[in-house]
């Protein structure tokens, strides 16, 4: 769920960091980060003392999600709705007296959670993709729950007793049979109480945004939403989560969405709370949408780093996305796959000596090739794994060497043309070019007499479905109806 620059990786780590990016890319699971909400005031001294040994810690994690989620978002507008909601929604909670520190993060990804130490963080992706002040306080209240249920020091201790079960059946037991049964019932008892604290923060959090006067509805409406940007994201197709939702650290979307809805009604029926729909717009007005500009843009086929001045195309029919790590790329169907990253190698060390060293398994010495690509230094080889057959590329570019990992389950000749093509596409941009490629941003619009969905979606900068894009930002679905003096979203560039 993300995005960025390529990163600098480190060579050790590069087959697991693949795999995973293409997991990502084949399967994305909304929901909010395992990781609890926390505090800076607490009721006892001995929580006190507890976050205070805490504190290093937490400045370490704080550095590393500002390193992976772009740093920093500065938007005085949002910050203050923010503030001001997690003020309303303490007041109502079961504990008034404590405080919250809040981070805007600058990043697309549609993610919100907080440290143990009580710090929380919410994306700007997430902030543009709520539709009124229900939903975005349907989020705070259901992390400041997590904190309340005090679930990352329960978490933490089935942790330890999770270590404490694999070392006995490491050391001790002597039946593989009966050791493996163990080790495979401590996990699941993790992972089902990891489910159970969603929940129950899912239910704090309806509580405790009813009482502060919000539509407790929000909630259910904002985790729908979710669920379908995922799936207009997987290439608009329902997401297979079956497979991973046993040991999922989260419930299955439609599971949270019908408890959150028993939840609401609870308290109040629809429309009772306040959703302050055209407020919460307002604040949106000219807010940063997707890739930040010094991070590069994914546009359809098309990267492009002003930035750093390279552009590159990807092969026909792929989709790219820009992560922390690195750009993927994945062709619809799922067959052949691409990663870009970037990576530090000493200046006299030759290219084709790289392919070599190591970083990749399998490589096969004898289809290393040296050549330019737009008149820098470049070379390829070839690779096999299991089921993967895959042709690599390290173009070196300034200081820094680009690595293309390209990756087919039929590495067929028309594949390895086009991963070639694509790698030639690889260029410096001229300064022109660069200053102008502005972000794309969202803009507030007012609907009027006879404007559709379809009309008003055809203004949208989106490169690939534009209508269910447009539908999925402003919380509407194919048969809603635009009423003239509303308030929606446009995503321009």
């Amino acid at each position: 769920m993300v995005t960025a620059t390529p990163r600098r990786i480190s060579g050790s780590g590069t087959r697991q960091i693949w795999r995973a990016g293409l997991l990502a890319l084949a399967v994305m699971v909304a929901g909010c980060t395992a990781t609890p909400a926390n505090r800076q005031v607490s009721l006892t001294t001995e929580d006190a003392e507890s976050q205070s040994q805490m504190q290093p810690a937490a400045l370490r994690e704080h550095a590393r999600i500002l390193a992976s989620y772009g740093g920093v978002y500065e938007n005085p507008k949002v910050q203050a709705e923010i503030e001001k909601t997690v003020a309303r929604l303490v007041a109502a909670s079961e504990k008034p007296n404590l405080k919250y520190q809040i981070t805007l993060l600058n990043s697309p990804a549609i993610n919100a959670f907080a440290l143990p130490n009580g710090h929380l963080y919410i994306s700007r992706g997430l902030i543009a993709l709520a539709n009124d002040k229900a939903e975005l306080a349907s989020v705070l209240a259901h992390e400041m729950g997590h904190v309340i249920a005090r679930h990352a020091q329960i978490r933490e201790e089935q942790a330890r007793q999770t270590a404490i079960i694999g070392h006995l059946v490491n050391d001790v037991l002597s039946d593989p049979q009966t050791g493996a049964l163990a080790l495979a019932k401590s996990k699941l008892t993790l992972a089902s109480f990891s489910r159970a604290q969603e929940f129950e923060a899912d239910g704090i959090g309806v509580g405790i945004s009813a009482r502060a006067g919000f539509d407790a509805f929000g909630a259910s409406r904002f985790l729908t939403d979710m669920q379908r940007n995922a799936d207009l994201k997987s290439n608009g197709g329902p997401v297979e989560t079956h497979g991973a939702d046993f040991l999922a650290t989260h419930p299955a979307t439609p599971e949270r969405v019908k408890n959150a809805l028993l939840n609401a009604r609870q308290y109040t029926g629809p429309g009772s709370g306040e959703r302050d729909h055209n407020e919460y717009l307002a604040d949106l007005d000219g807010m940063v949408y997707g890739e930040d500009p010094s991070e590069g843009f994914a546009r359809g086929r098309r990267f492009v780093h002003p930035k750093l001045g390279f552009t590159f195309m990807a092969p026909p029919d792929f989709t790219l996305d820009n992560t922390a790590q690195a750009v993927l790329g994945l062709k619809d169907g799922g067959g052949e796959a691409l990663r870009l990253d970037v990576v530090s190698v000493p200046a006299e060390q030759g290219l084709g000596d790289y392919l070599k060293s190591g970083w990749m398994e399998n490589v096969d010495s004898a289809s290393v090739d040296q050549f330019t690509v737009n008149g820098f230094p470049a070379a390829t080889a070839t690779a096999k794994g299991d089921r993967w057959a895959f042709r690599l590329f390290a173009v070196r570019y300034g200081s820094d060497v680009y690595r293309f990992i390209f990756a087919a389950k039929t590495m067929t000749d028309a594949a390895d043309r086009s991963f070639r093509d694509s790698v030639s596409s690889f260029r410096r941009m001229s300064l022109k070019e660069s200053a102008a490629i502005h972000p794309l941003r969202i803009k507030i619009i007012t609907a009027r007499a006879g404007d559709t969905p379809e009309t008003m979606a055809r203004q949208m900068a989106s490169a690939d479905h534009k209508l269910q894009h447009f539908l999925v930002l402003n919380g509407l679905t194919t048969h809603d109806r635009l009423k003239p003096g509303e308030k929606l979203k446009l995503v321009v560039e």
